[in-house]
């Protein structure tokens, strides 16, 4: 009925008739955009994927965010950042999620995150956005605050929804205070003014970080959440804060600016967050504009993230979450990205042909072969490197792949040879290096 259904509803508003008519046409223009864009490569990797925003994606592979510690003294973005990020944008993904950018320098993920806290940088940031969104690349930055999954090497008093320590050692974290009533409030302002600067830095999407036990994620499980004002309660209470922050973030930018949500399908804690109450945060996250939601799962305590306490089954399966995606694909009202796990072509075609997601997230593999999306899409080879594998002992797996982004940064070929020791020595000097240097930068200025 096309027109005909616009004049007989909007004869006596001209006003809307226009409206209509120009959302038809964008619609439209979005449905050729996509069409034009179809890769002659016959695997579902290669094929472009349309947001909701009307950005299209040029193919569906994801570089995961990755926690690097690049960032100097006063947590800005360096030229490592640049050769890193020149690196994984020519590598060939279709969106390229930076690591853990804070948005209160008082609260750090680790002592060389980059924050933006009114501690200026922004030359650098936009020489990091340039370098990152070479070859088409969409570059979003994971914009989060760690809550009480702040180390004590860079937080002596770290922040929770209530004061509800870790199941760690003290030594490493320490005992969290419960936010105030303020302080939660200004939450959605901190995450809407790190999303403005991205913008203006050249950065073409955040990614809200609501997984793996950091802030939101706290305030959505009542293990951590024991609160008992509006921020506290039920689900829909205990979601409220991450949904102030989707909106704040959306008014903060513009409709073309994308926004994602990495969210956990679970947090594998019993009484946590659940699967169920998963369910109905994407159902939430949908109406509230969200562009792409990326599915993980786990935390400190529970790191399901880095594959740690998955059945055999599923390690040889490769996708951790597979069977909470396909639950999470059906509440979705808008595209997702699955990560964890994913080694072979196989498997990642699987996962896309049956719609349990609509984008792969790569994540470890590409802290090494930088260039792997390129070689799946090429033909040129049908699995990442299972590096995790040969690492012994497999706690010193996160300092490995940390070090490893480190080489990327100072223009250096990887350490695929770095032995497991080596690399938890390696990793726990550097971690002190820029501590010390962190600490002796704010000494100067206080």
């Amino acid at each position: 009925m096309g027109a005909a259904s616009d004049i007989l509803r909007f004869t006596n508003d001209p006003k809307k008739l226009v409206h209509s008519r120009c959302n038809r046409l964008a619609s439209d223009v979005r449905v050729w955009q996509s069409r034009t864009m179809s890769s002659p490569n016959p695997l579902h990797l290669a094929q472009p994927l349309t947001l909701p925003n009307g950005i299209v994606l040029k193919n569906r592979i994801g570089k995961a965010p990755l926690t690097e510690g690049l960032a100097d003294a006063l947590n800005r973005a360096t030229e490592r950042h640049v050769r890193l990020y020149g690196r994984w944008a020519a590598g060939g993904a279709a969106v390229v999620v930076t690591g853990n950018v804070q948005i209160d320098r008082r609260y750090l993920e680790r002592p060389g995150n980059v924050v933006i806290d009114g501690n200026g940088g922004l030359d650098a940031l936009r020489a990091y956005a340039q370098a990152g969104t070479a070859n088409g690349t969409q570059l979003w930055m994971q914009i989060n605050h760690p809550g009480r999954q702040a180390p004590r090497r860079v937080c002596e008093q770290p922040v929770a929804p209530s004061a509800v320590p870790l199941a760690l050692p003290e030594s490493a974290f320490a005992h969290p205070r419960a936010m105030t009533a303020d302080e939660v409030a200004d939450v959605p302002r901190r995450f809407a003014e790190a999303a403005r600067i991205a913008r203006e830095a050249g950065f073409t999407g955040v990614q809200v970080h609501a997984a793996h036990g950091y802030l939101l994620s706290q305030f959505l499980t009542p293990l951590v959440n024991r609160r008992e004002d509006r921020w506290g309660g039920d689900i829909a209470s205990r979601a409220s804060l991450l949904l102030e922050v989707v909106r704040a973030v959306r008014t903060a930018t513009a409709p073309d600016f994308c926004i994602s949500v990495k969210l956990n399908s679970s947090d594998f804690q019993q009484g946590g967050f659940s699967n169920e109450e998963c369910l109905m945060v994407v159902k939430w996250l949908g109406e509230a504009s969200v562009d792409l939601i990326e599915i993980s799962g786990g935390n400190y305590e529970k790191p399901a993230m880095m594959g740690s306490g998955a059945k055999e089954s599923t390690v040889r399966r490769e996708a951790y979450f597979l069977d909470y995606a396909r639950l999470i694909k059906q509440a979705a009202t808008v595209p997702v990205m699955l990560t964890g796990g994913f080694r072979t072509l196989a498997a990642m075609e699987a996962a896309l042909e049956e719609g349990a997601c609509d984008m792969i997230g790569l994540g470890r593999p590409m802290c090494v072969d930088t260039d792997l999306p390129n070689r799946l899409l090429n033909g040129d080879t049908d699995r990442a490197e299972a590096y995790e594998e040969r690492i012994v002992p497999a706690k010193a797996g996160l300092g490995w792949f940390c070090l490893q982004l480190i080489a990327h940064g100072d223009g250096r070929e990887p350490d695929r040879a770095l032995t497991g020791d080596d690399a938890i020595r390696g990793y726990v000097e550097n971690e002190e290096k820029t501590a010390a240097a962190l600490q002796g930068r704010q000494g100067r200025s206080d």
